[in-house]
């Protein structure tokens, strides 16, 4: 009989990260592939080569597609990319998102579109070009949506991020309803306040940032590998009966 172990191995499995190339994007990347994984990283940046060398070192093949995820254009490519080198899609990692903030009343329709293009529509129509690979295939899959506090919060100051996540919890929902009878588990993380180029702008505030730390049960803030494991997790057989759930990984945050 297998141990619990070999339920988290993906030795022979292709994932696709979106946003490969920093922070929690390139922490995923390397994690899936030293659980055993090859990695198809989709980036906006024309290289990527600190996650390539990471994957590598790993044992695993890495191998880079720059991508402008703003529209749906590139999908139909990456699909095509992931099946000439790999043969087969197993994983998707929807991780590529941006943040803008300005105040509610001074929001733009360009401010708007922006972040919900990126953050939900490519999202939803990435993931829908994969499920019909996994289905073709027959073997499912695994798709793994990085949602955030602010699928379950307000915010400040960010009400197309929020929004935008928001829809990634339901979504995810919805699409987890529709293909688990193809043997696809679709689910998705929710990040809490992790160091990342997206919460600089927070973390330069010494108030607030301050003010966040004292209220995350864990004292501090996370940093893109206390996330990882959860996707690895999400991504492996060990979650095979998990479905349409979005994990926070969050220091406690939503329990406070």
């Amino acid at each position: 009989m297998a141990g619990i172990l070999d339920s988290f191995k993906l030795e022979g499995k292709l994932a696709i990260v979106t946003g490969s190339e920093r922070g929690l994007g390139q922490a995923y990347a390397v994690a899936l592939a030293q659980a055993g994984a090859d990695i198809l990283g989709v980036t906006y940046a024309d290289e990527a080569d600190e996650t390539a060398a990471a994957v590598k070192s790993a044992g695993r093949r890495y191998v880079h597609l720059k991508a402008n995820l703003m529209s749906l254009e590139p999908i139909p490519g990456i699909v095509a990319i992931a099946l000439k080198e790999f043969g087969r899609i197993d994983i998707l990692v929807n991780n590529a998102g941006t943040i803008l903030r300005n105040d509610a009343v001074s929001f733009t329709e360009r401010e708007w579109d922006d972040v919900m293009n990126l953050n939900l529509k490519t999202v939803f129509f990435l993931s829908q070009a994969v499920a019909k690979v996994m289905i073709d295939k027959g073997r499912g899959g695994k798709i793994v949506n990085v949602a955030s506090m602010l699928s379950f919060q307000g915010g400040i100051r960010v009400p197309s991020y929020t929004a935008s996540k928001s829809g990634i919890k339901g979504i995810t929902m919805s699409m987890a309803n529709e293909w688990a009878k193809n043997g696809i588990q679709v689910n998705a993380v929710a990040p809490g306040y992790i160091e990342t180029m997206n919460t600089a702008p927070i973390r330069a505030d010494e108030g607030r940032m301050n003010s966040i730390t004292e209220r995350i049960p864990a004292g501090r803030w996370g940093v893109p590998a206390d996330v990882a494991g959860a996707v690895v997790f999400l991504a492996s057989p060990a979650s095979d009966y998990v479905n349409g759930y979005t994990l926070a990984v969050d220091g406690g945050w939503l329990a406070r």
